[in-house]
């Protein structure tokens, strides 16, 4: 959106105890809290929060949690975590910070910001029965710079604040307590993949530590990675598990439920093909998934390592509906009608205070009747999208956007910017969910777009590509490269009145989308953040705002017939800070809009326009 101003079940595995050095966090009541959730007290409540097992698609049953308590310190004149060959000390009354709340937000206890070099310190002893076991230290997410230290001597360093990341630490390991120190450094200059985290977005900036921190058990030989392709059109599908040696074998064994569906034999890191005759089809009208076992063998058979994943069967494409060109989910034309959705929060900031808090959002687009989620500039934890895969919601999932990618260090900030987004695909290409990928939104930090639009295409040709949504808008500070000419979509943006020339016309090879519209906003006095708000225009109260959604909703439909129309993405799922154009308050405490009427315009359009290919 074009707010720029200044220019499951199958997780549910027992987490085990844990030691550590530091005491409860500070803000040790809800009341302290600028505007609480309804999570905030179960959040601060909690010795480890977020306990859910991380990794939806790649789960194991032995591991253990590091969220919790940690000591901390954070400060410009701290060392920097980047050129650290060795971890300071900390002191015996260091600040104590919530993992894997970031610093900034008060869920973590320190609520302070511009920390720029930020330590983390806890203790913690391998369980006894992980003996003979390589030990693997998994971060979900660390922004942006993490440098990692293991009893004193540095382990291993990661670039990139959405990627999920792993190392080997068994080498440094000692019997007994052990020390792990964990350096993050974030300038927030604008010249990395940063969204609305940065200089230039709408909101508070949040660094360091913001995901799951746990440990793994794992054999010399293990499953690293899994990729999962659904081919419809052969009833297969396309399975490689990676594990780094080729001369291992690989079975995957799909079921239903209780029954099995389908079994293969293949080589390690080489692809094979799990038959999957007469596939119950995903969609958000069947958000149906089948529950997958790999199995890593050595050379005599034995099973050396397994994980549970899971998968959905369907097919994403454009083709033609009655001469327009349209988005296609399994051979369907289903008008794409989303939410915008920016993933904060007022008491967590980048980090969703529970797991239940997590799902909140996307159960909420669900039960309005949307059948799209536009993951905003942000990426998530993994669990989220495993929720978007069996809850039923199409992600349109965006690239989060560099603020500044020019100037003498441009070739070194671009090329990081592709590695990132090449790692969001790869991270996240297992979702069935995920039906498109957006490079680029609004002009923000843009380079090399249609050049960028063709290589994600080639990448994954499976999915759609939207290269710069929004290009009618731009920040100004810098010239917009403006519409691609290529990928899937043509797309503007538009928070005016519905009419005809407010959307794109579908192309020869391009469907029309309108990539944000709405944006109206609504008071509720208690439940906004003590800022000034606002929305791109205002309504007099719940009744206004869901009869002007429905008026807004039956006017696309007449865009949808008449001249070519495929996609709307309302802004926006929650307010956010200042913004207050959400279906419900930034505490998620109120309901803005009558949402029976919201879902019952939603699927009356969805259900009049939907048609099939011919």
């Amino acid at each position: 959106m074009m707010r720029h101003r200044s220019i499951g079940t199958l997780l549910a595995c027992a987490t085990m105890a844990l030691s550590s050095t530091a005491t409860a966090a500070s803000f040790t009541s809800v009341e302290e809290f600028t505007l609480p959730t309804p999570w905030t007290a179960e959040a601060m409540a909690a010795e480890i929060p977020l306990p859910e097992y991380p990794r939806p698609q790649l789960a194991r049953e032995r591991w253990l949690n590091l969220n919790g308590n940690w000591e901390y310190m954070g400060g410009k004149e701290l060392p920097s975590p980047v050129d650290a060959a060795t971890p300071p000390a900390f002191k015996k009354n260091a600040e104590t910070i919530r993992v894997p709340f970031p610093p900034e937000s008060e869920l973590s206890g320190i609520a302070r910001k511009d920390d720029t070099n930020l330590w983390y310190r806890r203790t913690f002893t391998v369980p006894g029965d992980w003996k003979g076991d390589r030990v693997m230290l998994n971060f979900g997410a660390v922004d942006r710079v993490a440098s990692v230290f293991v009893n004193g001597k540095k382990a291993g360093a990661h670039t990139g604040g959405y990627d999920a990341f792993s190392m080997d630490i068994t080498d440094f390991l000692k019997p007994g307590e052990n020390v792990l120190i964990v350096g993050a450094y974030d300038p927030n200059d604008g010249k990395a993949a940063c969204g609305k985290n940065g200089p230039h977005g709408d909101y508070v900036f949040t660094s360091g530590i913001w995901q799951t921190v746990w440990l793994e058990p794992v054999g010399k030989n293990h499953i690293s990675e899994i990729r999962l392709q659904p081919d419809v059109k052969n009833n297969r599908l396309e399975v490689t598990a990676y594990s780094g040696d080729p001369q291992l074998k690989v079975a995957a064994i799909a079921t239903d439920g209780t029954k099995q569906v389908a079994s293969k034999e293949g080589n390690s890191d080489a692809t094979f093909y799990l038959p999957i005759p007469d596939a119950r089809l995903w969609s958000p009208d069947d958000p149906y998934l089948y529950n997958l076992t790999v199995q890593l063998k050595d050379k005599k058979g034995k099973v050396v390592d397994e994980v549970k994943s899971y998968f959905g069967m369907r097919s994403v494409e454009l083709g033609e509906v009655d001469g327009t060109m349209r988005p296609l989910l399994n051979g369907e034309f289903l008008f794409n009608i989303g939410l915008l959705d920016q993933g904060y929060w007022p008491d967590g900031a980048f980090t969703a205070p529970t797991d239940e808090a997590l799902k909140y959002d996307i159960e909420l687009a669900k039960r309005a009747g949307f059948n799209v989620i536009r993951k905003h500039i942000k990426v998530e934890p993994q669990r989220w999208y495993h929720y978007c895969d069996s809850i039923g919601l199409m992600v349109w999932q965006d690239m989060p956007n560099l603020w500044l990618p020019d100037g003498e260090d441009s070739v070194a900030v671009r090329r990081q910017f592709r590695e990132e987004m090449k790692t969001m695909i790869d991270q996240h290409r297992n979702s069935p969910s995920i039906v498109m990928w957006v490079p680029f939104n609004e002009n923000w930090g843009a380079f090399d777009v249609a050049e960028i639009t063709e290589d994600v295409k080639n990448y994954d040709p499976s999915r759609l590509v939207n290269g710069l949504s929004g290009f009618n808008y731009a920040p100004g500070y810098r010239p917009a490269p403006g519409d691609p000419g290529n990928g899937d979509f043509i797309d503007l943006h538009h928070y005016g009145r519905i009419e005809p020339n407010a959307v794109p016309r579908p192309e020869k090879t391009r469907a029309a989308s309108l990539g944000e519209f709405g944006g109206k906003g609504l008071f509720v006095r208690g439940h906004m953040w003590p800022v000034r708000n606002d929305a791109y225009e205002m309504m007099i109260n719940k009744d206004q705002l869901s009869d002007t959604y429905v008026m807004m909703l039956t006017e696309l439909e007449q865009l949808i017939r008449y001249f070519g129309l495929s996609t709307g993405i309302y802004t926006q799922t929650t307010d956010v800070e200042h913004e207050i154009n959400g279906l419900v308050t930034y505490d998620r405490k109120v309901e803005k809009m009558d949402l029976d009427k919201v879902r019952d315009i939603n699927q009356g359009v969805i259900n009049a326009t939907r048609k099939k290919q011919k």
